[in-house]
């Protein structure tokens, strides 16, 4: 039976604001992308969503982003690669601790928002991260978008790497996700988002945004926690997936 891993992005909340449901996403994902207090996230619920995961068996990694809470991560930043190693180095090992606390460990990497587009094209941010997992764990795989530069200098680098296809974007021809900025870049209908992920994951296309195909291969597929209707967006790209014979299983 194919396999397939279902991740999301967690742990977002902040203070008393409140950002998704992540017990209710774990019943329909196998890894969690947890934020690490940067973009989003403060260690009580962080603690509270690495506790969550533990119960409902997902699978824990660190979601490492740009300094940058007021925009959410989503806005590049111009950093030195020696500050952007430090940033990540610092986020995955907060992400650590507080993963060991409640009883289970970090098993992955995926960068956040603006750095995970950033270091797409990113020679030298790229790099930066590749330095960051390097110096904490090497044996830490790192979620990437396919036939990226990150995804080139990890591999060289001898790091594991996870291509990552998204749920809930839109894409460009060239396989690149639509900017967040332009119309159509989040897909919101349920029925849009099951026949987009049974595609990916049954013939390894997605249609882009001007209606051609482009290939995309994937190891993981991102269901975004802080999308409207997200709970019950998942819960039906899971039983899509299961009906079509595909087991969601974590690659970690």
């Amino acid at each position: 039976m194919p396999s397939i891993d279902l991740n999301s992005d967690v742990g977002e909340s902040f203070g008393n604001w409140s950002f998704g449901d992540d017990a209710a996403i774990f019943e329909s994902v196998s890894s969690a992308n947890v934020a690490c207090g940067f973009h989003a996230g403060d260690p009580v619920g962080i603690m509270a969503t690495c506790q969550a995961a533990v119960k409902a068996g997902v699978t824990v990694g660190a979601h490492p982003g740009y300094r940058d809470l007021a925009g959410f991560g989503r806005r590049f930043v111009d950093m030195t690669p020696e500050e952007l190693t430090a940033d990540v180095v610092y986020q995955i090992g907060a992400v650590q601790a507080v993963a060991l606390a409640a009883g289970t460990a970090v098993r992955y990497v995926k960068p956040h928002g603006a750095l995970y587009n950033t270091i797409v094209n990113h020679p030298k941010q790229a790099g930066a991260v590749v330095a960051a997992i390097l110096a904490v764990d090497p044996t830490l795989p790192l979620m990437v978008l396919p036939d990226s530069e990150i995804q080139r200098q990890a591999e060289a680098a001898g790091l594991r790497t996870v291509a990552e296809a998204f749920a809930d974007r839109a894409y460009n021809p060239d396989g690149t996700l639509v900017s967040r900025r332009e119309p159509g870049a989040v897909l919101h209908e349920v029925a849009d988002v099951v026949e987009h992920v049974l595609r990916l994951a049954t013939d390894g296309v997605v249609r882009a945004i001007d209606g051609s195909l482009v290939p995309v291969k994937a190891e993981s597929i991102c269901l975004h926690g802080d999308t409207p209707g997200s709970v019950a967006m998942a819960a039906a790209v899971r039983a899509a997936l299961v009906d079509a014979g595909i087991r969601i299983q974590s690659f970690a």
